[in-house]
C-alpha cells in the first residue's frame, strides 16, 4: 500500500474545496483494500471509501485515511441469444460503463446515462432517472461485510432496493462495494413513457426508437439541465423531493395553489423540492462565490469558493427559508465530511 500524507482532496471531489486528507491511498485490487482497512483499524484511523467524489462534500480536514477506490474492469459472466450478465469493478466510471453497453446494443441502462459516479456507489442509492431504478438490472453485489469481516455476495433480494435506498445505506459503513453484476438484454423492453425522452424522440422524428437513440436523449436532457462538474462545481441534486402526510398537503394547497406534489403511498405526497425552493426566490441566487443554478435550482453550484463549510452554509440558508415560508424541512441527498 502506498500510503500518502496531508493530501489536498480538490482533485478528488467535484465541488473541488481545498480540504485535506490526514492520509491518503489509492486500491486497485481487494488485497490493497484489505490492506488499507487493516491499516487504519491498526493505527485506529476513521477511513472513508471514496469512488469519483461527485456525491460528497468535505467541510473540513479528513482526519484518518480516504481510500480511492480503483477497482475497475469489465467482465462477461455469461451471454445467451436473449441476455448477457456482467461483473464491473466499483471504481468503473458509471457513465463509461452505461455508454459501453449502449455502443453493444444491451439494454435497461441506456436511461441512466451520463449519471456522474463509480458504478459502486450506483446500487447504494439505487440510482434512477426516467422512469428505470439501476436495481432492476442488478443480479448481485460482491462487498467486504465490514462486521463478519469477510467478503459476501448479495443477491439481488437481499440489497433492499427501494426508491433512493437500499441496505448499503440503510446499513452505513456495513458493506464496501468491490464489484456489480449486472443483467442486461439483447431485445430490451425500452422505457421512452417518461415525457421528456417522449418530446426529444417526437423532435427527432424518431419513432421507432433503440438503446442508443434514448441514450442520446437522456445525455441531452441532462447537458441542458445540469452543469458538467468538471467546468463548474457541483454534485447534481443536492436536496431530495420531501414527504409529507395528506393533511400537510391539504394545508398546502389551499395556501399555494400551483404547489407541485403527486401522492405515492396512502396518505402520503411528495412534493418537488426544485419548486419550493424556487418559490422562495433562490434561481439564480449568488452569495460567497456559491450558487444556486440558474437552469436547476436543486443544484448548488461553486463559482470559486475554496472551503466546503461555503457551501454547507448556502444549503442551510435555504432549508431555513423553505422551512420558514412552508413548514417543509429539506434533506440533503449528498454525503457530508
Amino acid at each position: 500500500m502506498k500510503l500518502q500524507k496531508n493530501i489536498a482532496l480538490k482533485r478528488y471531489h467535484s465541488f473541488a474545496c481545498e480540504e485535506i486528507a490526514a492520509f491518503f491511498t489509492i486500491v486497485t485490487t481487494k488485497d490493497a483494500l484489505m490492506e488499507a482497512i487493516d491499516w487504519a483499524k491498526d493505527n485506529d484511523q476513521p477511513y472513508l471509501i471514496l469512488g469519483s467524489g461527485t456525491n460528497i462534500l468535505f467541510t473540513k480536514q479528513f482526519d484518518g485515511l480516504v481510500i480511492k477506490m480503483e477497482l475497475n474492469g469489465i467482465q462477461k459472466l455469461q451471454e445467451t441469444s436473449s441476455d448477457i450478465k456482467l461483473k464491473v469493478g466499483a471504481g468503473e466510471n458509471w457513465s463509461y460503463f452505461v455508454s459501453y453497453c449502449v455502443q453493444k446494443s444491451w439494454g435497461g441502462l441506456e436511461n441512466l446515462s451520463l449519471i456522474p459516479g463509480t458504478v459502486g456507489a450506483a446500487p447504494i442509492k439505487n440510482i434512477g432517472a426516467y422512469g428505470v431504478e439501476v436495481g432492476e438490472h442488478i443480479v448481485s453485489v460482491d462487498a467486504f461485510d465490514t462486521i463478519k469481516h469477510e467478503w459476501v455476495t448479495l443477491a439481488k433480494q437481499d440489497c433492499a432496493f427501494s426508491d433512493g435506498s437500499s441496505i448499503f445505506n440503510q446499513e452505513v459503513n456495513r458493506y464496501i462495494i468491490c464489484a456489480v453484476q449486472f443483467k442486461l438484454s439483447k431485445q430490451p423492453l425500452l422505457r421512452t413513457d417518461y415525457g421528456d425522452i417522449k418530446a426529444v424522440l417526437h423532435e427527432r422524428g424518431i419513432s421507432n426508437p433503440s438503446v442508443e437513440s434514448i441514450a442520446d436523449a437522456v445525455i441531452y436532457l441532462r447537458l441542458n439541465q445540469w452543469p458538467d462538474p468538471k467546468k463548474l462545481g457541483n454534485a447534481g441534486h443536492f436536496f431530495k423531493n420531501p414527504t409529507i402526510t395528506t393533511t400537510q398537503y391539504d394545508h398546502l394547497i389551499l395556501q399555494f395553489p400551483s404547489l407541485m406534489a403527486y401522492p405515492i403511498h396512502d396518505h402520503t405526497y411528495k412534493i418537488d423540492a426544485g419548486w419550493l425552493i424556487e418559490a422562495c426566490g433562490w434561481k439564480g441566487v449568488t452569495k460567497n462565490q456559491v450558487g444556486s443554478y440558474q437552469d436547476q435550482v436543486l443544484v448548488i453550484v461553486n463559482y470559486g469558493a475554496t472551503k466546503g463549510q461555503t457551501i454547507l452554509d448556502f444549503s442551510e440558508a435555504i432549508i431555513q427559508s423553505v422551512l420558514i415560508q412552508f413548514g417543509v424541512k429539506l434533506e440533503i441527498t449528498i454525503s457530508i465530511e
